[in-house]
């Protein structure tokens, strides 16, 4: 039982961690990374956008961390879905945040070649940084419909498996539900991002249960044997 509180704690970590970065990578390049794309301010700052590229790769990595953790003790409850949520959450969610990492460092490089060009006012620079950006809008957007798949898995496990309280699985299935709209409703150009909300909180409240408490022992016990 040692193991499974060692790994509980490590997961709680992982998904603070993870969480922080993502949120600082926003803060980051948040003013860099508006429409219109400004290449003059984005070269200004190619560190900030070297420091959020960084962020958004320590995000993917500390989260797909978490599955592989998982998949000893979930595999014991239904082996099909905890090999979708390391798929769904470790690999594709992963590529999603690389990708998006390479899409910072691509308008950080563009964005020094504009200035070294001498910024012209009208040039195909600006038509490819505004390609980068929307590509990097619709990166995300497939990063979170693959999120909120692992994620309806991962809490379709925790509720059957009952290692955590079943309220914090209801809540985080349905903010699940909620985070996968929002990329659906942005694909036909409406922004909802509030519906995010309810899954942050819930993770950052499992992250802290789990630090703090652990897995339910009798859920793990029964689901060794």
């Amino acid at each position: 039982m040692n193991t499974y509180r060692k790994t509980a704690i490590i997961v709680g970590i992982l998904f603070i961690l993870g969480t922080l970065a993502g949120v600082l990578s926003v803060l980051v390049t948040g003013s860099l990374l508006g429409v219109p794309v400004d290449l003059g301010k984005i070269a200004a700052h190619g560190n900030q956008i070297a420091l959020g590229a960084l962020l958004v790769l320590v995000m993917g990595l500390a989260l797909a961390m978490v599955p592989v953790l998982m998949f000893p003790i979930l595999k014991r409850h239904n082996e099909i879905l905890a090999v979708g949520y390391v798929v769904f959450r470790g690999a594709l969610e992963t590529v999603t945040c690389i990708a998006s990492a390479v899409v910072f460092l691509a308008l950080g490089t563009l964005g020094r070649e504009f200035v070294k060009a001498g910024a012209p006012a009208a040039s195909h620079f600006q038509t490819l940084g505004a390609l980068l950006l929307a590509g990097n809008d619709w990166i995300g957007a497939m990063g979170y419909i693959v999120f909120s798949l692992g994620a309806l898995m991962f809490y379709g496990l925790l509720f059957r498996s009952k290692l955590i309280p079943r309220w914090l699985s209801v809540w985080g299935f349905t903010g699940a539900v909620l985070y996968l709209a929002e990329p659906l409703l942005f694909m036909f150009g409406a922004k909802w991002e509030i519906l995010f909300a309810p899954l942050f909180i819930q993770e950052m409240v499992m992250a802290v249960w789990l630090i703090a408490r652990g897995f339910n022992r009798s859920a793990l016990a029964a689901g060794t044997a």
